[in-house]
């Protein structure tokens, strides 16, 4: 059942520092129904128009938070996509066969995506409403079949983009890590990949010490020498490349890292068809992070907390985090 506006909970900053309302994107891959399919079902849910923008994209319009996009989650096909057709002296169409077998080779295993514009918190609700529209309609997530490798992504804005803020979000993660992965209970298809790869140990320890809490750039290079790949469960590079795009493509010069101001969450399995599933079960977790976070004297003692975890050696093997998590830095129950 999807959440009403009035019970899908809010993270401690509602607002940027500039005074407006945080906003939040979405991503769900799938597969089950076409492209036209998706499009036309959201699109109706959403009271928006589908656009044609090429063969493997359409573009929803009309929403007040701006365009949805549906399209095939495979880079060379959407650019052979946007492309005319290029026919040879006899009429035969070269390109198409090409594309046709890599579209061959592609159905089944490359979702279709589902992409959200940045919504304010308050809609946050709609989505879940979404989900349940396109599953009523046989959407399929990642438990469907071995191959689906299926993710919800979601792109909390960031309430300010101070070090001191940004800093504080990385040390709340990296103490929840661990919980929020067995929360999230990956499918085996996703964990061999290396989609969501951990953080590195040396990164880990150096992140947690009380002592650290450095300037912005010592911030992203620290970050960049570390963690040069999207990678992660969370991902900052499209964080660090709008705050400081030079010194994020020296290192990491990859052009899917699109320049936003959020934090670039990827760790969830999309599981579209599981009747209950929604956004608000990862959204919950991820809210842990805001609390935390946003709680100095509790974040310092986490903190310190897990650095005496990591400090046991093989003592970690009888020690576990995950139920100390639960039992104490937690702001709700989980």
């Amino acid at each position: 059942m999807s959440q009403s506006s009035s019970d899908f909970p809010m993270p401690p900053r509602l607002n940027t520092a500039e005074g407006n309302e945080r906003r939040v994107g979405v991503e769900l891959e799938m597969n089950g129904l076409d492209i036209d399919q998706i499009a036309r079902l959201s699109a109706d849910f959403l009271d928006c128009k589908v656009e044609n923008s090429s063969r493997y994209e359409r573009t929803l319009t009309g929403d007040a938070a701006g365009d949805w996009l549906v399209e095939l989650d495979f880079s060379l096909l959407k650019k052979l996509g946007r492309e005319q057709r290029i026919k040879d002296d006899l009429g035969d169409d070269l390109k198409t066969s090409a594309e046709e077998v890599i579209k061959w080779l592609a159905d089944g295993l490359v979702p279709h995506e589902l992409v959200s514009p940045p919504l304010p918190l308050s809609r946050l609700h709609e989505v879940d409403g979404l989900i349940a529209h396109l599953r009523q309609a046989g959407a399929k997530g990642t438990g469907d079949r071995l191959t689906n490798a299926f993710g919800m992504q979601f792109n909390p804005e960031v309430p300010d983009t101070t070090a001191q803020t940004l800093c504080a979000y990385l040390k709340a993660f990296l103490c929840l890590f661990d919980w929020i992965v067995q929360r999230a209970d990956i499918d085996f298809t996703r964990r061999l990949t290396s989609y969501v790869d951990p953080f590195p140990p040396a990164y880990v320890r150096r992140l947690l010490s009380a002592e650290y809490w450095p300037d912005l750039p010592g911030l992203i290079d620290d970050y960049l020498e570390a963690n040069p790949t999207r990678n992660r469960a969370l991902d900052m590079l499209p964080l660090f490349r709008h705050l400081d795009e030079e010194r994020v493509l020296k290192k990491a010069p990859d052009e899917l890292i699109k320049a936003r101001p959020t934090f670039h969450y990827r760790l969830p399995d999309c599981l579209i068809d599981q009747p209950g599933w929604g956004l608000h079960l990862a959204w919950c977790d991820w809210l842990e992070v805001e609390r935390l976070a946003n709680d100095p004297e509790r974040l310092e003692a986490c903190c310190a907390a897990y650095r005496t975890h990591l400090d046991r050696g093989l003592g970690r093997l009888l020690h576990d985090w995950v139920a100390e998590v639960k039992q104490h830095w937690l702001a709700a129950k989980a």
